[in-house]
C-alpha cells in the first residue's frame, strides 16, 4: 500500500473554525404603500408640469388674437403714410394721435419715422427696433419692449416710397399687456381650478381602488393565519388573484417540502426510539443480572458486558446527534469557510489510529502534495471523515488495510476524497440502501447502528458534493472485493480563499 513521505499528522484544524452568519436586519414594507407611492408620485410630479404647460399655452392663446389686432393697426397706420415725390419727406393724411385707444385699461402707442430715423409723427419715446431685430419691408414683425416703465408688445414694419429713390419709413404700433394678462389669467383659472378638485378626487379614487384591489390578498392572509399549526393542506390557487398565483404555487411547494420533512422527522424519531430501546433494555437486563451475581469473576464479566453495551448506546446517541446536526446546519451561504480537506483527513485519520491498532489494521493516508481547499463546514466534514474511516475499520478484518486518499483536479475544479478497505464488500443491489438510516447488511455480525453512511450522505449533500460506492479496484486480500467510497467536492476559487489560511 502506498504512503506519502510527508509526516502523517502535520496539519490541524480548529474545531471552532465554523463561521457564523450575521442576521440581516430589515424593515418590512407594505405592498399597499409601495403601490400607492408609485401611483401618487408620478401624479404629484405631473401636476406642476401640467400647470406650467397650461400657463405657457394660455399665454400663447392670449397673445394670438391681440397680436392679430395689433398687426392690423400697424398695417392701417402704414396705409396712411403719403409720399411727396417732389420732396424727400413723409406726410400723413391724418393725425397719428387721433388713432383710437382701446379703453382706459389698455394703452396704444404709435409712431412713424422717416428714412433717416427722424420722427415724422406719433409718440417720440417709443424706441426703434434693435439691430438684432431689424424691420422688414412690407412684413409685420413683433417684439417685446419697455415704454414709460411698462411692458409693451410692439408691431412694426417698413414701407417704401413711390419715387425712384425707394426711400423707406418705419411704422410702429405698441400696446400694453394688461388685457393679455387678464385673458391668460382667465384661461389659467379655468384649467387650474378644476384640477384642484380633480387631483384630490383622483387620490381618493386611487386609494379606494387600491384598497379593493389588495382585499383578496388580505383575505388570503386571514385564511392562512386562521389555520392550525398542523394544517399543511395546499392552498387553492383559485382563491388568490392571478398575479399572486406564482407566489401561492411556491408556498404550496414549501408546504410539500415541510410536510416531507415532518414525515421524515417522525420516521427518524420512531426509528431512533426503536434503536435506543434495544441497547437500553440490554443495559437494564445486564445490570439486573450483575446485581444477582455473587461470584466475583462472573460479576466482572457482567460489568464488562455492561460497559460494552453502554459504549454501543453512547455511540448510537452520538451518531443520532451528528445526523440531527447535519440536517439542521445552516445553509451554505451562512456558515461556509475555506477548509483544507487534506488537513482534515490527516486529523481524522490520526484520531482513529488507536482503533486501527486495536484491530491490527493498517490505516494510512495518501495525501496531496499541496492543500486541497474547498468551502465547507469544518465540524461537519470532520464528522463525515470519522464516520467513513470508522465504518471501514468496523468491516475490515484483522491484518487488513484501510486507506484514505485526498487529491485535487485543478482543471476540473474538483476535490476528491476516497476511503478504501479490503473488507467483505457490499453487494451491488445493496449499495443504494446502505445510505438509508438504520439499514444494516443482512448477515453482518459487526456492531453498528446503521447511521454512519446516512450521516455521510447528509453532510455531502450539504456541501453540494457527490458520493459513490463501488468495489475496491485494488483489493489487498484475495477473495475479499473490498469497498471504495469516493466523494467529489468543488474546489474553492482563488477569490473565495481566505488569505490567512
Amino acid at each position: 500500500m502506498k504512503r506519502d513521505d510527508a509526516p502523517l499528522f502535520e496539519h490541524s484544524v480548529n474545531d471552532d473554525g465554523l463561521a457564523r452568519g450575521q442576521a440581516h436586519k430589515f424593515q418590512p414594507s407594505s405592498l399597499f404603500s409601495e403601490i400607492l407611492d408609485w401611483m401618487l408620485a408620478p401624479l404629484l410630479v405631473i401636476w406642476p408640469i401640467s400647470i406650467a404647460t397650461t400657463y405657457i399655452v394660455a399665454a400663447s392663446v392670449a397673445n394670438t388674437p391681440f397680436d392679430r389686432a395689433l398687426e392690423e393697426r400697424a398695417i392701417n397706420l402704414g396705409q396712411q403714410v403719403k409720399w411727396d415725390s417732389a420732396q424727400p419727406h413723409v406726410t400723413l393724411s391724418s393725425s397719428i394721435h387721433g388713432l383710437p385707444r382701446s379703453d382706459a385699461a389698455e394703452h396704444i402707442y404709435s409712431q412713424v419715422r422717416g428714412p433717416r430715423g427722424e420722427l415724422i409723427g406719433g409718440d417720440a419715446d417709443l424706441p426703434p427696433p434693435s439691430d438684432a431685430e431689424p424691420a422688414s419691408t412690407g412684413l409685420v414683425q413683433f417684439r417685446n419692449d419697455l415704454l414709460r416703465g411698462e411692458d409693451v408688445r410692439v408691431a412694426y414694419l417698413e414701407i417704401e416710397g413711390t419715387d425712384a429713390r425707394q426711400q423707406r419709413a418705419l411704422v410702429q404700433v405698441a400696446e400694453t399687456l394688461g388685457k393679455r394678462g387678464e385673458l391668460a389669467d382667465e384661461i389659467i383659472k379655468g384649467v387650474i381650478l378644476p384640477q384642484l378638485v380633480i387631483v384630490p378626487v383622483a387620490v381618493i379614487l386611487i386609494w379606494f381602488g387600491l384598497s379593493r384591489g389588495v382585499r383578496p390578498l388580505s383575505q388570503l392572509q386571514q385564511r392562512i393565519a386562521a389555520r392550525r399549526p398542523d394544517d399543511l393542506r395546499l392552498i387553492d390557487p383559485r382563491e388568490a388573484p392571478v398575479e399572486v398565483a406564482p407566489l401561492v404555487q411556491s408556498f404550496n411547494q414549501l408546504l410539500l417540502r415541510l410536510e416531507s420533512n415532518i414525515r421524515e422527522q417522525k420516521r427518524f424519531i420512531a426509528d431512533a426510539a426503536h434503536q435506543m430501546r434495544t441497547p437500553l433494555a440490554g443495559l437494564r437486563t445486564q445490570a439486573e443480572l450483575a446485581m444477582r451475581e455473587s461470584d466475583p469473576e462472573e460479576l466482572r464479566r457482567g460489568l464488562q458486558q455492561l460497559a460494552r453495551s453502554s459504549e454501543r448506546a453512547t455511540r448510537l446517541v452520538n451518531q443520532l446527534l451528528s445526523l440531527a446536526r447535519a440536517e439542521t446546519r445552516a445553509d451554505a451561504s451562512g456558515g461556509l469557510v475555506t477548509v483544507d480537506l487534506e488537513a482534515l483527513a490527516r486529523e481524522a485519520t490520526r484520531e482513529l489510529v488507536p482503533a486501527a491498532l486495536d484491530k491490527n489494521i493498517d490505516l494510512g493516508l495518501e495525501g496531496a502534495t499541496q492543500p486541497v481547499l474547498m468551502l465547507g463546514h469544518p465540524v461537519l466534514l470532520r464528522e463525515m471523515l470519522k464516520n467513513l474511516i470508522d465504518n471501514a475499520l468496523r468491516y475490515t478484518p484483522p491484518r487488513g488495510a484501510v486507506t484514505v486518499r485526498v487529491w485535487a483536479n485543478e482543471s476540473a475544479r474538483q476535490a476528491f476524497l476516497e476511503v478504501e478497505d479490503d473488507g467483505p464488500g457490499i453487494a451491488l443491489e445493496e449499495r443504494s440502501l446502505v445510505f438509508e438510516r438504520f439499514y444494516r447488511i443482512l448477515g453482518s455480525d459487526t456492531d453498528g447502528s446503521g447511521l454512519g453512511l446516512a450521516i455521510v450522505r447528509e453532510i455531502v449533500a450539504r456541501h453540494a458534493g457527490v458520493v459513490t460506492l463501488d468495489a475496491a479496484p485494488n483489493a489487498y486480500a484475495p477473495g475479499r472485493p473490498g469497498t471504495l467510497v469516493r466523494i467529489v467536492f468543488k474546489l474553492a476559487r482563488s477569490s473565495e480563499v481566505r488569505q490567512d489560511l
